[in-house]
């Protein structure tokens, strides 16, 4: 009897233990669960914050033309853009031609050269200046004896002619090409071997030798051109557009011309034309450039950006600050002096360079202006695991 009392109490005891053990092992489950339940969530929340974020120390920013700048509003410019050609300023500009029949002698300035005013530029000769030069002379010879004469001891009349004559002489070699200066020489000398007709033509102004079309020892004709002279330093665009893309442009309107659409120069609009192209229907408008360190030459293609309007402040970035990204545009915020956070934006029109931001951003924050490219690559080099993106 008293055998049987101990063995039920023998195995009340086992049972007990045996259920405080299942519920201990429970206990232990349960916490190990929710302490695996929370480093998978920070893990995954981690890596949340990591696949939109890229670190670059100073250093590597540089190294990767990294720029970042402020988000700020800005007065944006409504402008128009339209093809254009470089062409010389006409206003600056000058023909060298000869105004009788003459021979090249000699040349004296080559193509693009950079030449002074009253620099000599060609020698010419010719039969009909030799006998201007010879005239020119004989009429100052006498013009010379008969003003020593004096009028008291000449008649009115051959005084008067002796002077017109020598007067027309002097005309007469001066508009087939001697300057003052050589003809004075001319008569100073007083020598018949001297009219040999020869001249030189002498540069109107200062500027580049744009055209040389000639050869020593060419005839050439009157009005023939020889040789052209254009200041440089300042160049014309000539653009064409659409009449009505115009009516809001005026005279000294700010513009801005590009020759690869990256690199502006800056201009003004100085003509507006008030015909139309006859065949394109288009009409034209002039834009006056400086071009003092010589990026613009006759003939070039560009293109030419027109201010039209100004428009009221508003939040924009530069266009190379936003790239897409799964479908949407985002910028590259800077954040604790390394890390780039892809941040999702709503942009509005594009004015220029610039895009209007509606909403994502606000005055003050820094993005990325150049290198985005770089960054997003590191950013999807990040997503397909292939570690932090630095």
């Amino acid at each position: 009897m008293g055998l049987g009392i101990h063995s039920q109490r023998e195995n009340t005891s086992m049972k007990t233990l045996s259920l405080f053990m299942l519920c201990l092992g429970l206990m232990l489950s349960a916490v190990s669960y929710a302490q695996d339940t929370d480093d998978h969530d920070d893990a995954a929340e981690h890596q949340d914050e990591a696949a939109g974020a890229v670190e670059l120390t100073a250093d590597e920013q540089r190294s990767a033309g990294v720029i970042v700048d402020s988000v700020l509003p800005r007065s944006l410019n409504e402008t128009l853009r339209v093809p254009g050609e470089v062409v010389i300023n006409a206003y600056r500009s000058a023909r060298v031609t000869p105004r009788i029949t003459a021979q090249v002698v000699s040349r004296h300035v080559r193509l693009g050269e950079q030449v002074e005013t009253g620099q000599p530029l060609v020698t010419l000769s010719s039969v009909e200046m030799a006998g201007a030069q010879g005239a020119l002379i004989v009429a100052d010879r006498e013009w010379q004896r008969v003003k020593s004469l004096g009028r008291s001891t000449v008649s009115e009349r051959r005084y008067t002619e002796a002077q017109v004559a020598q007067q027309q002489a002097l005309a007469k070699v001066q508009a087939y090409g001697m300057t003052a200066a050589e003809a004075t020489v001319l008569m100073q000398s007083g020598n018949a071997s001297k009219a040999t007709g020869a001249f030189d033509l002498l540069a109107p102004q200062a500027g580049t030798v744009l055209q040389d079309d000639f050869i020593v020892g060419e005839l050439i004709e009157p009005g023939r051109v020889l040789i052209d002279i254009s200041d440089e330093s300042v160049m014309w665009v000539e653009a064409q557009t659409a009449a009505n893309s115009l009516m809001e442009i005026d005279p000294r309107s700010t513009a801005r011309v590009s020759l690869d659409g990256i690199h502006w120069i800056e201009g003004t609009v100085i003509q507006r034309h008030h015909r139309l192209d006859e065949t394109t229907r288009t009409q034209g408008l002039r834009i006056e450039v400086d071009n003092a360190d010589d990026r613009l030459h006759p003939g070039q293609f560009v293109e030419a950006e027109i201010v039209t309007g100004v428009s009221a402040p508003v939040m924009a970035v530069p266009s190379s600050a936003i790239t897409m990204i799964e479908g949407e545009p985002k910028v590259f915020k800077f954040e604790n002096g390394h890390e780039f956070h892809a941040e999702e934006i709503e942009v509005g029109p594009t004015i220029g360079d610039w895009v209007v931001i509606l909403a994502g951003l606000s005055e003050g924050d820094q993005i990325a202006t150049t290198g985005v490219f770089h960054l997003k690559s590191l950013l999807l080099k990040s997503s397909l695991g292939e570690g932090h993106a630095h």
